[in-house]
Parts: structure tokens; C-alpha cells; sequence
């Protein structure tokens, strides 16, 4: 049976991850995964992430490397689903609701792609509100 909301699992095993204080953790591969790593990494809530072949079955799945500060805490302190399969939330560039009185990013899903929320704001585009991480 296929999983019903895969970026919600690869959010959860980023948080489990961190708190277990891993150094990396495996999520099965995807487009949209791949693009919100990128915005992740770029933002520096992670250090890196490689495609690699999967081990123990068919596909492909992405290494992703966390990142700690010098006190060995995981920079991601939270990670939240906010639009899930059974309840869309979509925003215009002006409604982007700001995280942690802006020490966090949203992430969307644009017409001009995956993007954090003030590159959104900056091009004028809203777009479904996939995530939020501080």
C-alpha cells in the first residue's frame, strides 16, 4: 500500500532524526523532496543531501546529512506540516504568515517552483504553503 503523504514522513524522519541527535537519515526519492532539501540546505537547516541508489529496494533515496551547532543541538529545532492531502492551504504573497516572529521560513509550492516565503514576497507569487521550519 503506498504511503498517503510522503512529504510528511520525510519531515518526520528529518525531526526523529535530530532529536536522536543521527548524523544522516534516508527518505525515499522524489522531485518535490529533492527541491525542498535544496531550499533546506540553502537556508542552512541541513548540511547536505546526495541522491543515492537504494539498498534494500527498487528506486532511488536521498542521504540526508543534518546540521549541529557546537553544543551538538540539531539547528532544526521544528518542523511542521501545514497543507497535508486532506486539508490544502493555499496563500497569496501577501497572506505568507510569518514563523517565529521571522527566525523561522515557510516553504511553498509556486508557479516559479519550490521557494522560501520572502523569495515568494520578492517575486510576488503565492502558492500552497507546504511547510514551516525554525
Amino acid at each position: 500500500m503506498g504511503m498517503t503523504d510522503p512529504i510528511a514522513d520525510m519531515l518526520t524522519r528529518i525531526r526523529n532524526a535530530a532529536r536522536a541527535r543521527h548524523e544522516s537519515v534516508d527518505v525515499p526519492w522524489s522531485r518535490t523532496k529533492e527541491e525542498i532539501l535544496r531550499v533546506l540546505v540553502a537556508e542552512g537547516y541541513l548540511q547536505e543531501f546526495k541522491r543515492t541508489k537504494a539498498k534494500e529496494r527498487a528506486g532511488e533515496e536521498l542521504r540526508i546529512q543534518l546540521r549541529f551547532d557546537k553544543e551538538n543541538q540539531p539547528v532544526v529545532s521544528g518542523l511542521r506540516r501545514v497543507s497535508r492531502p486532506s486539508l490544502r492551504v493555499y496563500v497569496g504573497f501577501k497572506e505568507i504568515p510569518p514563523i517565529r516572529r521571522g527566525l523561522g521560513i515557510n516553504i511553498l509550492s509556486t508557479p516559479k517552483g519550490i521557494m522560501v516565503d520572502r523569495e515568494a514576497m520578492k517575486a510576488k507569487v503565492g502558492g500552497e504553503l507546504i511547510c514551516s521550519v525554525w
